[in-house]
């Protein structure tokens, strides 16, 4: 109903120019005809200035309005200029040929001249066009990108190209934007565009409608109203999607950054506290290590210096494993490497760690009992500690945890494999980043989020990779990769 009754007023008006026009090539042609009456011009005179009326009207007004000025013409000169004088009748049939030639003529050349008027329009159009385009893509490089780019890109729009209305959905944000005069039912007019994903024109409403795409897929949509050539409209959007590009990458960078201080905040008060808490904790160890010794104690009090040392000594490793943290990403650590037996090394862990036969036994995998990688020992160490400390934790009680080695063209990968709680794909990552802990699993089991990040950290030193593969059928295999001489570059 609307599309109809702006259709019905943009052909009323139409209809109305026409007329106004013609009758304004007649006023001139009446005049004429009157002077010429007047002062008894010959034939030849008076078609001349017809003639020059019918080529204004073409360059003025177009082709159609020069024909009815041809036309009505070619009547006066009959009727006021030709024997018998007064009427439309043709004696002379050379007559007859002049006045059909004089409306052939002025024919082709109404039509020539309004061609070449309307070249002329459409390349002022077109350079007007240009240089709306380059003012928008200057004004557009000038954004605030921490507001909504939609409100500022409406307002541009529909300033620089004086269109009737304007509106614009950006789908990141979720929102529709709008400047000019909409009907109330077309205030979702660029959301649906960009849910059918389709571009659509309506010349006779001055419409376009155009989905904005950067990079894989569509921005937005942006629907716009006023006198338009098609290639500008298309131009606009492409400025509008690049504007709503940028505004989204920005958003993105400004909260990495903001993830990256905070991070970094929040590493920095941990190196910290770990420094505080060497010195007292060391003192706390020392003492309940001497208590010990001296004896003396009954059972309960034995069992809580026991309980007192014990805590000591984790909290004391988890201080260490901060200061190597914050060592590792300040690039800090100069590698010792050097020939590191892979068995031995998983051996010597192994013996380092409490025993609990009675919930898991862990089985060692190493093909070749001579497999050597070069490699700082105590990193190496750390790594492995670390993933069967993972594997003691989460592994289901009874199931076996396998520790295995090999070598792979010119690397060396050790895995730990146990059997408990899968690990989501979309964590499978993160849990290497310092502090992350999954959500299903955090309530659970204790843990700080430390230690995998040191992991991986240590393994980068090395030039080496860590990663994780989780299904319920298979268990969780968490592995190392490195290359033989893993020597750091700096």
């Amino acid at each position: 109903m609307i599309k109809s009754a702006i259709l019905g007023s943009a052909q009323t008006r139409q209809r109305l120019r026409f007329v106004a026009q013609c009758a304004a090539a007649t006023v001139v042609l009446a005049v004429l005809t009157c002077y010429g009456f007047v002062s008894q011009s010959n034939l030849l005179t008076i078609a001349l200035l017809y003639l020059l009326v019918v080529v204004a009207t073409a360059s003025l007004f177009g082709f159609k309005q020069a024909t009815y000025t041809s036309i009505v013409a070619v009547l006066l000169l009959d009727y006021y200029f030709e024997p018998p004088l007064f009427s439309f009748a043709v004696e002379s049939p050379s007559m007859f040929v002049a006045l059909v030639t004089f409306e052939l003529t002025a024919l082709v050349i109404g039509r020539l001249q309004g061609r070449e008027m309307r070249v002329a329009r459409e390349a002022a159009s077109q350079r007007e066009g240009m240089e709306q385009l380059y003012e928008l893509s200057r004004s557009s490089l000038l954004l605030d990108l921490r507001q909504p780019p939609g409100p500022q890109l409406a307002v541009l729009i529909h300033r620089i190209f004086a269109l009737r209305a304007v509106a614009l959905f950006d789908t990141n944000l979720g929102r529709q934007d709008r400047m000019g005069d909409w009907n109330t039912d077309e205030e979702n007019l660029a959301k649906d565009c960009f849910l059918r994903d389709d571009s659509h024109d309506d010349s006779s409403t001055q419409t376009w409608q155009r989905v904005l795409r950067a990079g894989p897929g569509p921005v937005g949509a942006l629907v716009l109203r006023g006198k338009l050539s098609p290639l500008v409209v298309d131009a606009l959007a492409s400025l509008a999607a690049i504007a709503i590009d940028r505004y989204q990458w920005f958003e993105k960078e400004e909260r990495a950054e903001t993830a990256k201080k905070s991070e970094q905040l929040r590493g920095a008060v941990m190196d910290a506290l770990a420094h505080e808490f060497k010195t007292p904790l060391t003192a706390v160890q020392t003492a309940s290590s001497g208590l010990l010794e001296l004896g003396g104690l009954t059972e309960p009090q034995c069992n809580l210096v026991t309980l007192i040392d014990g805590e000591a000594v984790r909290l004391n490793k988890l201080c260490t494993r901060l200061l190597k943290a914050a060592k590792l990403e300040a690039q800090q650590v100069g590698l010792d490497t050097a020939e590191v037996n892979v068995l031995e090394l998983v051996s010597a862990v192994l013996a380092g760690h409490s025993a609990e036969p009675e919930r898991n036994k862990v089985e060692v995998a190493v093909e070749d009992p001579s497999l050597t990688v070069r490699a700082d020992r105590g990193l190496l160490e750390m790594i492995l500690t670390q993933y069967i400390d993972n594997a003691k934790k989460y592994s289901t009680a009874g199931t076996p945890i396998e520790v295995a080695a090999r070598a792979s063209h010119s690397e060396v990968l050790i895995s730990v494999h146990n059997f408990g709680p899968t690990i989501r794909i979309e964590d499978r990552d993160r849990i290497f980043e310092r502090f992350y802990r999954s959500p299903v699993l955090k309530d659970s089991v204790p843990g700080t989020g430390i230690g995998l990040s040191v992991v991986r950290k240590a393994a980068e030193a090395h030039r080496g990779h860590v990663w994780v593969i989780s299904d319920d059928q298979s268990g969780t295999t968490f592995s190392l990769s490195l290359p033989m001489d893993a020597r750091r570059t700096l």
